[in-house]
This record gives structure tokens, sequence and C-alpha cells, in this order.
């Protein structure tokens, strides 16, 4: 029997992005942000506990402002995620201040995960559907021959902003629901109601249709991952750093697309038909207060989230 799936919460990039915690906006008027939607989400689909994984120069005010609203509603544990995490002989480039990137966010959770578990991006909105079949799925799967994986895919015209490009993770599914791969497009635009990528600044661009699946990096693994990772991330350094020390990524869906080449996993595709919310630019934010007042007035979400608010 699997122990109780639980959720991953990738934040170590949040203070770069927003410019320091306090500026992360809220999106109601008790002051809570996206990831507490996700996180009453979570409790709400079964998950008793979350991980956090930061930067240790955030934690004093990501424990304020987040982790110690929540933690009387779900347990909470802290993973950090530093540049000279590295295997033994590696040093960190000179110049270097980017993470490492999503692969080894994971698998600087190597000491705290035993069991399955769902993977989620601190700033987006995933919705309540996601959570629970994700939950379900990761309660039942167990690896066999191949590990048992899962994603949450969702429709790409529910992710896309009115505001600027996006990069989504492009997926292709079997007819039984698997994932066969997944390709990278990092600039993907709404133009008129069609959405398109360029892979050449915009000289050519190529549709993509309304039943296109994306991820939006929410994931479901055993802790057969953990170890894929750990064995992997040598060679990509190896690899990467020699051509772009100061930039390269450990892309996890990279590392899920090996797995698949390799016929080493396999990835059933949850389809969500919810709306996805980020706010990739700050003019998206007063798209999320909206979403998130419809939401409430048609009873998806209590007025106040946590009781004592």
């Amino acid at each position: 029997m699997n122990g109780k799936p639980v959720l991953v919460i990738m934040a170590a990039g949040m203070g770069s992005r927003y410019g320091g915690l306090k500026q992360i906006d809220s999106i109601d008027a008790y002051g809570n942000k996206i990831i507490d939607y996700s996180i009453f989400d979570a409790v709400q689909a079964g998950f008793e506990k979350v991980v956090f994984i930061i930067k240790k120069a955030i934690e004093k005010e990501f424990r304020e402002n987040i982790g110690d609203r929540i933690a009387s509603h779900v347990k909470v544990e802290y993973v950090y995620q530093e540049l000279d995490r590295l295997p033994a002989g590696y040093q960190v480039p000179e110049g270097r201040v980017k993470p490492w990137g999503t692969g080894h966010a994971i698998l600087c959770c190597q000491d705290v995960i035993d069991g399955p578990f769902a993977v989620i991006n601190a700033d987006d909105y995933y919705g309540k559907s996601a959570f629970v079949s994700i939950y379900n799925q990761l309660s039942e799967i167990s690896d066999g021959e191949k590990y048992q994986y899962t994603m949450v895919g969702y429709r790409l015209y529910n992710t896309l902003t009115e505001n600027g490009h996006v990069a989504r993770g492009v997926c292709t599914i079997s007819e039984d629901g698997k994932l066969v791969d997944i390709h990278e497009r990092t600039r993907i635009e709404k133009q008129g109601n069609k959405a398109k990528f360029t892979e050449d600044d915009g000289k050519t661009w190529t549709e993509l249709g309304e039943d296109t699946v994306v991820s939006m990096n929410m994931w479901g693994f055993t802790k057969s991952i953990i170890k894929e990772l750990d064995q992997r991330f040598a060679v990509f350094l190896n690899k990467e750093l020699p051509g772009n020390p100061l930039k390269c990524e450990y892309f996890l869906p990279f590392v899920v697309d090996e797995l698949l080449k390799e016929y080493k996993a396999e990835v059933t595709v949850l389809k969500s038909v919810d709306r996805w919310y980020g706010v990739t630019y700050k003019e998206d934010k007063e798209t999320v207060v909206n979403a998130v007042r419809e939401l409430k007035k048609t009873g998806i979400y209590p007025e106040k989230l946590w009781e004592e608010q």
C-alpha cells in the first residue's frame, strides 16, 4: 500500500521573480495569494503534507507570509534549493545566480520523499478538479515493469494570456491517454482567436489547434523519479556546463521525456477542463482577482478560505 500522497510546491524562484516576497500580491480581500488557493484545494482533495522548495534567502519572509499561515491546516516541511547542492566534484560556475531548474528542485527533496507525490508551481492556479484527480491517481498507482507517473494536462486555450507570449510544454497523447512526448514551446501567442508559436523570433508562426494539451508543471510521481533525477544530473552538467555555464537548466519534463523514450516510464494524462490562471505579466493580476471573485460567488470557494481569517 502506498503512503499518503504528498504535495511538493516549487517556490525557490518566488523572491527573485517578484522582487521580494512582500511584493507578492494578494488576490482577495483577506491577503490570500494564488498559492493559498492551491493549498486549500489540495487539503480538500486529501493531501495532508506540503513540502515547500525555497531558497534559504527567502525563508524568513516565506514562513511569515505563507508557511506559518497554513501550518495549522496541513503539515509543512521545507527543502532548500541552493546553487551549491551539486554532485561531488562539481562547483558553481563563477557568476552563476540562476537556479538549476525544476529537475534539480525535485532532486533537493530526496531526504523528505518516501512515497508518491504531486508537484506544482507556487504561483499557478490549477483548479479544484486537478487536485482531486491527481490525489486519487497517486493513491492507486505503484511502479510495475515501468515507472507509473501522471500529469494533469490543460487545454492550451485555457492557459493563454492577452498580455504577451507564454512558454508551454505541448503534449502528444496516445489514444489510451498516455503521454507520448512533450515539447517545450517557448513563445506561444494568442493571435485573434488562434494560438500560434514561433521558434525563429516571429519570422514564421505555426498554429496550434484548440485540442492541444499542455503541461503546466502539475506532475505526479512515485519516489523512483528521485533516483533517476540523481543519476542523470551529472550527465546533464557534463553536457551543458561547458557551453552554457550561467543559464543551463535541468528541467523536470526533459527527464520525463527521456524516461518515456527509454521505455522506463509511463505517464497517465489526466485532462482538466478548468481554466488555469497565473500572473505571467503584471496585467494578468486583474484577471486572476476577477476569476477568484466569480469562483466565490458561485460557491466554489468560501468567502474566507480558512476559518480564522
